[in-house]
């Protein structure tokens, strides 16, 4: 059993150091890795950057993330990422990593994402050069997402794990108003997830939003913005197959 401890939009700032840091010292004893689904920071500043990399420094576990909106906020997204890099964090873009534990291979797969809606009630990519870009946006976030995942299927993770702040599917957005949801998330995702193929994905920025979810494809969906699970981080357990020992060396014959 495979577990994964995840929290999303914890929107960090200098008056929040430490609050943190008593709970994520105890993951060694339930979670095998801790995932943050995006909006570590309030408006993306170093400064807000750093705190969040001085709470998860020297973790026991291992930390992969993913940016939020807000991260981008302040327009030093790749300042904020080597910051929390510095702090230890594994900081995925259209990119994947592969965590090593006791239990197996966790597989991670990350992007942001982005808006536009989902099936039936979606943005099209039509019309306007900025709304072709919008869409265009979207599609980049899902397609590195995919390519990321089908890279962890050739690595032999036992589970791999889509993370991203905005939602694939529109199950865990109940509760948000609906005039919202196409600034909450895209079927694209979800479609990159059902194509490449994972055991579980997992996602923030929907703070009024519900926890469970599932994609067409039958992946679990999990949004696991603070406000949402209600605590520091969430864990989930996946079940890894079976691993069969390797054959020994034949008995000489005697």
């Amino acid at each position: 059993m495979i577990r994964v401890a995840a929290v999303g939009d914890i929107h960090m700032g200098p008056d929040s150091q430490g609050t943190l840091r008593p709970a994520f010292e105890t993951l060694e004893e339930c979670a095998d890795v801790l995932l943050l689904a995006g909006d570590l920071t309030r408006h993306g500043t170093p400064e807000e950057a750093r705190v969040v990399a001085r709470e998860i420094k020297d973790l026991a576990v291992p930390v992969v993330a993913v940016l939020g909106n807000h991260d981008h906020h302040d327009e030093k997204p790749e300042e904020v990422m080597a910051i929390l890099r510095d702090g230890g964090a594994r900081v995925l873009e259209g990119t994947e990593t592969v965590v090593e534990c006791a239990r197996g291979r966790i597989g991670v797969a990350g992007t942001k994402g982005f808006g536009g809606g989902f099936v039936g009630r979606s943005a099209g990519e039509f019309g306007e050069p900025v709304m072709k870009e919008f869409v265009r946006c979207t599609r980049r976030s899902a397609e590195g997402l995919r390519g990321a995942l089908e890279r962890l299927g050739e690595q032999h993770c036992d589970v791999r794990v889509a993370l991203t702040h905005f939602s694939p599917v529109p199950d865990t957005l109940a509760g948000e108003p609906l005039e919202i949801y196409p600034f909450l998330g895209s079927y694209l995702l979800a479609e990159a997830v059902d194509t490449a193929g994972a055991d579980l994905a997992v996602h923030g920025h929907a703070h009024a939003g519900t926890e469970h979810g599932l994609t067409s494809g039958g992946v679990r969906v999990r949004n696991v913005a603070q406000p949402v699970i209600g605590r520091a981080f969430h864990v989930y357990h996946l079940h890894a197959p079976e691993r069969i020992p390797a054959a020994g060396p034949a008995p000489s014959a005697r």
